[in-house]
């Protein structure tokens, strides 16, 4: 098959930004009160999770600075179930990968995989928590805010998230994961936050928003009984900021790099278009891609290959790079054992894109419909085939950056990265 000419193209998304950020974070803090509620001496554990959310460093370093101001003792806790290979060393050292350490936030950090079964849920389940984060006098919840990669409900990804897998550990993950196939998410996140509330002193919860740009949107600082109401309403302000691919059908994704710096399933479902089926769209999802070619793997994610499954085509390269047992642990736990199977294996990324186009199915005139893209949090610049240039040279929505232009294959036949 003759591979279509490419066009780098750009496109534009809304892009609030906050400027200050210790100064937003203060002033959040500070308006539902926290200096009062924490006495001099006290102990204020602050989650930290694994995903690759803009500005963490300097987020957790503002918290732990208003804490600090307050007389409180501040105690950093990884909170992130399963991840770095579900050790205290291997969470401790995704923290640093961060840019989050005891010298640059100024706070212990106190990393244990060990937790404390505070209480069982109606449903007969184990709610399991950090123990150091137990055993604090205070707790604020810091999490992201957006779309689950697997679940659909009033709130998905956040600080309920936080509370229930990062904070369970990879005790609480496993069993939390388990439960879903007996109860919804929404019955379980319920069940579990009610009691995790009330009996673990969540003083309160900093939810951050991004955009587009994988930039700080939104920090909204909330008291405890006003987790859920203010967790959906920034669900849905995160839904309309998130990055997305510019088309509804797309015969073939190339994909330069995966990791769970990026997504919980490596890239993100709600992109991609995987999120209900792990190899064709669904009726709900808001893109079709027929065949997804995966390039590489993030230096972040330490070999932790989640979401490999999802792609049909791959290359030997990046088999290479995966750690079987931080995959299959973290894939485990999330009862998604498909999302860590291998794809069809190649030597070179011209050898694989050449086979995928062959399962497309018929080609139209105009050629087949690729994406390139650096992963699924960076999407204002993607190189696109001439199967979605109009008649008058232009592609609704985008701005041509240059191009058209062949695949460029170097002498071993692979790619360059998109941001290249």
């Amino acid at each position: 098959m003759t591979l279509p000419l490419m066009y780098r193209v750009r496109q534009n998304f809304d892009r609030p930004i906050i400027g200050d950020i210790p100064g937003e974070i203060q002033s959040q803090l500070s308006g539902i009160d926290i200096p009062s509620r924490i006495q001099p001496g006290q102990s204020v554990a602050i989650t930290v999770g694994s995903r690759g959310i803009a500005n963490i460093p300097e987020i957790t370093r503002a918290v732990v600075d208003v804490v600090k101001q307050c007389g409180g003792v501040p105690v950093i806790i990884p909170a992130m179930g399963s991840h770095g290979g579900a050790t205290a060393a291997g969470q401790q050292a995704m923290l640093a990968t961060l840019g989050i350490t005891e010298a640059s936030t100024g706070a212990e950090i106190r990393s244990s995989m060990e937790t404390v079964i505070v209480a069982t849920t109606p449903q007969g389940i184990p709610v399991h928590f950090d123990r150091n984060a137990f055993e604090c006098d205070h707790v604020i919840v810091m999490g992201r805010v957006k779309p689950h990669t697997m679940f659909v409900g009033e709130i998905e990804s956040g600080l309920h998230k936080m509370m229930l897998i990062g904070l369970g550990k990879h005790a609480g993950a496993l069993t939390y994961h388990r439960a879903i196939k007996n109860y919804s998410f929404e019955t379980i996140i319920r069940a579990v936050a009610e009691i995790v509330l009330k009996r673990c002193r969540v003083l309160a919860g900093l939810a951050i928003v991004e955009n587009a740009y994988d930039e700080t949107a939104l920090l909204q600082a909330v008291l405890p009984a006003d987790f859920y109401e203010c967790e959906k309403k920034l669900l849905q302000q995160a839904n309309a900021w998130m990055p997305r691919l510019p088309f509804r059908e797309i015969d073939l994704l190339i994909v330069d790099r995966i990791g769970k710096n990026i997504s919980g399933t490596g890239m993100d479902t709600n992109v991609i278009g995987r999120k209900y089926s792990d190899h064709e769209a669904t009726d709900r999802d808001s893109v079709r891609c027929t065949r997804i070619f995966v390039r590489g793997l993030t230096k972040e994610t330490k070999g932790n290959a989640s979401g490999i499954g999802l792609a049909e085509f791959t290359t030997r390269q990046v088999v290479e790079q995966i750690d079987p047992d931080i995959t299959k642990v973290n894939c485990v736990t999330a009862g998604h054992p498909t999302a860590g199977m291998i794809p069809l294996v190649y030597e070179n990324d011209q050898a694989a894109i050449s086979d995928a186009l062959l399962t497309i199915g018929m080609t139209p005139a105009a050629g087949p419909g690729i994406v390139q893209i650096s992963d699924t949090l960076h999407l204002s610049e993607l190189l696109v085939s001439q199967a979605f240039v109009g008649e008058d040279g232009s592609i609704p929505g985008l701005e041509i950056l240059s191009g058209p232009e062949p695949l460029s294959f170097d002498e071993q036949g692979n790619l360059p990265d998109c941001a290249e």
